[in-house]
């Protein structure tokens, strides 16, 4: 299934109303880049999509193995180096898992969950498409 998301940006820092269609949340910009804090950055939205899918992917395994875990955490950190052709990005991952669990079942979660589905797509090919304009009509509610 593709994912599909709207963005409406607002007048005030950066806020911007994102929407699935289903559920919506706020991002922004911080306050020392002009944007009033009030959401996540760019780069906080998508490390925060890894993240998920890791713990995501954590539970998963063990739920499916009948292995008891409690709290599952994940902890990123992105370093960015600018290049003359590009950006070099580093993300620093640590995972914390509580739970009734032996040595080789921690080693098999963390290694399932940097096989996660977000962990597999952001190292894979990508080709972003330039922008398209296009017109919204203006719909006034009364």
């Amino acid at each position: 299934m593709a994912a599909k998301i709207k963005i409406k940006n607002l007048n005030e820092g950066y806020q911007s109303i994102i929407t699935n269609g289903k559920h919506t949340i706020i991002g922004d910009e911080p306050i020392a880049s002009k944007g009033t804090d009030l959401g996540l950055s760019p780069t906080e939205l998508v490390l925060s999509g890894l993240a998920m899918c890791k713990v995501a992917t954590v539970r998963f395994i063990a739920r499916k193995n009948g292995w008891t875990i409690w709290d599952v955490n994940a902890y990123l950190e992105q370093e960015v180096k600018r290049q003359p052709n590009g950006m070099n990005t580093n993300v620093k991952i640590k995972l914390s898992i509580d739970g009734d669990l032996s040595g080789d079942q921690i080693n098999e979660l963390i290694k399932q969950a940097d096989n996660c589905y977000v962990n597999r797509m952001l190292n894979g090919e990508w080709n972003i498409e330039q922008a398209e304009y296009i017109q919204e009509e203006v719909v006034l509610n009364n």
